[in-house]
């Protein structure tokens, strides 16, 4: 690459592409290992080159500028790769740690556990937290059966209120019923899925 002392003017860029990019996408890809990324490395750090060459002092050297641009959006990359890739394993092993949890916590679960005292017990203790109004309107809804409308009408409420009383019903129970809250689901057809 001896262009270092070419007038940036009188060497177009479409000169400049031809002659050196292969150099440069070859620099690139040893770093890298993906031919595409590198020659849009290359295209983008030509387009930097070109657009600023005008603020360039006119001793520069071209090509080490290029290629500090070209390095600089290689380390760019190569950090986001690994960034990417830390996340994606990071990912996998929580995936894998909540696969094998909810394998063991089925493995583990016995279905006379679900109608036990200690169940009953819990259960019975998250409704006495709860507002009355909350409690009764969360009976009529899961115990009883009843639509959020049906309940809505008994009660004189609107369908948004009874919704909200679920909710908040729901996340007492949630929050009692931790260990069991599977359980629970079951027991109250609760989907949150």
């Amino acid at each position: 690459m001896n262009f270092e002392n070419s007038d940036p003017e009188r060497m177009g860029f479409s000169h400049l592409y031809v002659e050196h990019r292969l150099r440069f996408v070859r620099f690139a890809n040893s770093y890298v290992h993906d031919w595409a990324v590198s020659e849009d490395i290359v295209t983008d750090a030509l387009l930097q080159y070109w657009e600023s060459r005008a603020e360039l002092p006119s001793d520069s050297n071209i090509p080490a500028y290029i290629l500090t641009i070209v390095r600089n959006r290689c380390l760019n990359h190569l950090r986001h790769v690994v960034v990417r890739d830390t996340y994606s394993h990071d990912m996998k092993e929580y995936y894998e740690w909540d696969l094998n949890t909810r394998i063991s916590t089925l493995e583990a679960c016995d279905p006379s556990d679900i109608y036990t005292d200690e169940v009953r017990t819990l259960v019975a203790a998250a409704l006495a937290k709860m507002p009355r109004a909350t409690r009764e309107i969360f009976q009529l809804s899961r115990v009883e059966g009843k639509t959020f409308r049906e309940i809505a009408e008994l009660r004189g409420l609107s369908v948004k209120a009874v919704e909200y009383h679920i909710s908040k019903a729901l996340k007492v129970m949630h929050k009692e019923l931790k260990d069991y809250f599977p359980f629970f689901c079951f027991l109250f057809r609760v989907n949150f899925f």
